[in-house]
């Protein structure tokens, strides 16, 4: 059995979730399945996973995951040609996509050219401007796996930070303000949102890194790098996931008291962006568990007992 620490149990943000999210999601999902992205086995499990600006995000999120979905099982030269189809589509979404080619790029289009018409442009330029790294991320990531390279625990910690497509997330919080980039590239936004970042990557690899060793795919997890680097079995590693995690909760809640002002009119913006931020690490934490991903029907239990069954690595068929 895995131990998994109940990394969030004092973290001040509660679980929310928006009035509108079930009539929403009902129409994302149905304009998603039109693009027959996925095999019906797999479109089933993905199932299980401001009105304008949910609808947005909820596309952004289904982007997010098929491009997860699709390259992680690719070599570097698929992947960075889907991570270029993907900004192509970025960069014109009004242009008709090729025939023929992946279908990232047609749900790119969509989503993008839908969100340009409602979001404003400061969110729409942060959003290109952080985007770019993480794909070059998921390409990089996509390297190590083809050559069997791992990284030490700096390293593997510097790219998930990029892999776990947390940063292009955000401005979802910001499309219906105007967030001045003074605001967004202060150093100590910069630094709160590098918190955030690392809580939501410690979260999601606790929690997937059962799927992943089953499947041979946890080289770029950072419970499975622990163990690696510091000698550790699996509850030595989740534990020093949780201690890390708890430091870095620390370091957000102490660093909000120390965000300048900017004027009442922009700091009201701030104080939504950050709680926003500080809300997407809630929603993660409880996703993993509400959502099939990684516990399949037995995620609330879970939640409850902290006792996962450990795959084992010839089930791979299951996983």
């Amino acid at each position: 059995m895995i131990y998994l620490p109940d990394t969030m149990i004092n973290w001040p943000w509660p679980r929310t979730i928006n009035p509108h999210f079930e009539d929403v999601k009902a129409e994302v999902d149905a304009s998603f399945r039109d693009f027959k992205a996925l095999s019906p086995k797999s479109q089933e499990a993905f199932d299980k996973c401001d009105l304008e600006h949910l609808r947005i995000s909820c596309d952004m999120m289904n982007l997010f995951f098929l491009f997860d979905e699709y390259t992680d099982i690719e070599n570097e030269a698929v992947t960075k040609q889907m991570a270029d189809i993907v900004q192509d589509a970025l960069r014109d979404p009004h242009k008709i996509r090729p025939e023929g080619e992946c279908i990232l790029g047609e749900i790119t289009r969509q989503f993008w050219a839908r969100a340009i018409q409602s979001a404003s442009l400061s969110s729409q330029r942060h959003f290109l401007e952080v985007l770019t790294p993480d794909l070059h991320g998921v390409v990089a990531e996509a390297l190590d796996r083809e050559q069997g390279h791992k990284r030490s625990i700096e390293d593997c910690l510097k790219l998930r930070r990029y892999t776990i497509g947390l940063k292009p997330s955000l401005p979802i919080y910001e499309m219906g303000m105007d967030l001045p980039d003074e605001v967004f590239h202060h150093p100590l936004i910069m630094n709160l949102t590098e918190c955030i970042t690392d809580l939501v990557v410690i979260d999601n690899d606790m929690m997937s890194y059962n799927k992943e060793q089953a499947a041979g795919n946890e080289d770029h997890n950072m419970v499975n790098t622990a163990m690696f680097e510091l000698g550790l079995d699996i509850g030595g590693a989740m534990a020093w996931a949780a201690h890390y995690h708890s430091e870095v909760q620390k370091r957000f809640i102490d660093g909000l008291a120390k965000v300048p002002s900017w004027g009442p009119s922009v700091d009201v913006l701030v104080k939504e962006y950050l709680d926003g931020m500080a809300m997407f690490a809630r929603a993660s934490h409880s996703w993993h568990y509400e959502s099939h991903r990684y516990c399949g029907t037995r995620g609330l239990e879970i939640q409850q007992t902290r006792l996962v069954p450990l795959l084992p690595k010839a089930n791979r068929e299951s996983v």
